[in-house]
C-alpha cells in the first residue's frame, strides 16, 4: 500500500492477523465485521480506512495472509532442498503443519466464500501455486544433478496435486495418512535420483 505509515501498515496487519484468527476459530460465516472489530480492539472507521471495499476486501486480505503462511510454515526447508534429508524436513514439516491444522482450512474456506470466479481470489491461488511449484522445481533439479530423468516443474506440480489431495482426505477424515503415504511415495524417486 502506498502513502501509507509504519504504524498504519502495522495496524492493518493486527486486522488481518485477527480477521485470520477469527475465521480459524469461528468460521468465515460467523466471522462478522463486528466480531472481528470486537478482537482487534478497531473502530468501524478505523476497518473502514484500511478496507474500504469492507468485508469482501479484507478476506481478500486475509486469503493472501493465509496463502503466505502456506509457504512460510513449510521454512527454512521449502528454500533448501538439496540433499534427501532435506526433502524430509521438508515433508515432516508439510505433514505438522496439516495435522496441526486439522480438518479446518481457512484459506479454502476464504478461496469458496469469496468465489471462484472472482479474478482477485483465483490471482492469490495462482500466485501461491507459482510460488510454491518453483520452490519444489528447484528443489526436484537439485536432487537430479547431471541424470536428469524427472521434469523439474511437472514433478513438483504433481507434488502439490498429491499435497492437496492429501489435505481434501484430510479435511473429510481428519486423518493425515494419505497426505504422509502420497508424499512418501512422490518423494521416492528423488531418494534414487
Amino acid at each position: 500500500m502506498t502513502g501509507i505509515t509504519a504504524k498504519g501498515l502495522a495496524t492493518r496487519e493486527r486486522i488481518i492477523e485477527g480477521a485470520a484468527a477469527t475465521i480459524r476459530e469461528l468460521g468465515v460465516p460467523e466471522a462478522t465485521l463486528d466480531a472481528i472489530r470486537a478482537r482487534t480492539a478497531t473502530s468501524k472507521s478505523q476497518l473502514f480506512h484500511y478496507f474500504p471495499g469492507g468485508r469482501q476486501e479484507l478476506l481478500l486480505a486475509v486469503a493472501h495472509h493465509e496463502a503466505d503462511r502456506v509457504l512460510s510454515d513449510q521454512q527454512p526447508h521449502l528454500s533448501a532442498l538439496t540433499t534427501w534429508d532435506d526433502w524430509q524436513r521438508w515433508r515432516t514439516a508439510v505433514v505438522r503443519r496439516y495435522r496441526r491444522q486439522g480438518r479446518t482450512c481457512p484459506l479454502a474456506v476464504l478461496m469458496t466464500e469469496l468465489g471462484r470466479s472472482d479474478p482477485a481470489a483465483q490471482e492469490v491461488t495462482r500466485s501461491l501455486f507459482i510460488r510454491w511449484r518453483r520452490e519444489l522445481a528447484a528443489g526436484v533439479a537439485a536432487m537430479q544433478g547431471t541424470t536428469a530423468t524427472l521434469d523439474p516443474d511437472r514433478y513438483a506440480g504433481a507434488i502439490i496435486a498429491t499435497v492437496q489431495g492429501g489435505v481434501s482426505l484430510l479435511l473429510a477424515t481428519g486423518s493425515t495418512r494419505e497426505l504422509e503415504d502420497g508424499l512418501d511415495l512422490m518423494l521416492e524417486p528423488l531418494r534414487r535420483g
